[in-house]
């Protein structure tokens, strides 16, 4: 088994979020949220086909997340 990239960590709308990929599980990605308000709170995402993401599906995937996020709690609800 390949070793496991390292992870990416990018800043969207002014948050700063650290990406992960699955070790053995092509197209799957773990996303903390660094600067949210709860550490170690995110997401992740699964392509079904299995393809890697580019920067811009990550940029579009935290986006979405964000917009889901309650401003009063930084959780979805």
């Amino acid at each position: 088994m390949p070793a496991p990239e390292p992870p990416i960590r990018i800043t969207v709308a002014g948050e700063v979020f650290e990406i992960t990929a699955r070790p053995g599980h092509p197209g799957q990605y773990d996303y903390v949220w660094i600067s949210g308000p709860s550490p170690g709170y995110g997401f992740s995402s699964a392509a079904s086909d299995g393809p890697p993401s580019t920067l811009p599906d990550h940029e579009r995937a935290i986006r979405d997340f964000l917009a889901r996020v309650d401003p009063e709690t930084g959780h979805i609800e």
